[in-house]
């Protein structure tokens, strides 16, 4: 089982959009890193956080990945919200799935399922940033690869 997570493409400051949409840098980055996942991903369901700059993100990616009416809001994955609940969930999924969420969250969920602590983070994420990780059959969680906006830049 692959587990793709997605932090948000760069967004506008909230002084130029209250609703943080995504700049056009990020979008940029985002469709970069999505024809990159054409092909190679297929996840069965695609979440976001709700926010408008997660769900640009998520929609994008569903597009190119081919699960545009799998995409969907959901709770317990705010920037701020613990963890531990979500790797419970994540504990039991036997299809691959896709994440766009936000900092700190996603950095300590990959802590979380990798070293089996929040923290220290494991990896550093930034805006556009995408991590694969894979569920060993003995339920260890390894990363795959992760792929920073400025390698398709």
């Amino acid at each position: 089982m692959r587990l793709f997570l997605g932090q948000h493409g760069d967004a506008l400051p909230a002084e130029a959009d209250p609703e943080r949409s995504l700049s056009a840098k990020g979008r940029t980055d985002v469709q970069r890193l999505a024809a990159f996942l054409k092909g190679r991903a297929r996840p069965a369901r695609i979440w976001h956080s709700g926010k408008t700059r997660a769900r640009q993100t998520a929609e994008l990616l569903a597009t190119a990945v081919g699960a545009d009416g799998r995409v969907a809001a959901r709770s317990g994955i705010d920037p701020l919200d613990p963890v531990e609940a979500f790797v419970a969930e994540v504990q039991g999924w036997e299809e691959d799935a896709l994440i766009a969420g936000h900092q700190p969250f996603m950095g300590k969920l990959v802590a979380r399922l990798v070293r089996g602590a929040a923290e220290p983070e494991v990896v550093r994420f930034e805006p556009g940033t995408t991590v694969c990780l894979e569920r060993a059959p003995d339920g260890r969680w390894t990363v795959q690869w992760m792929l920073p906006p400025e390698l398709f830049g």
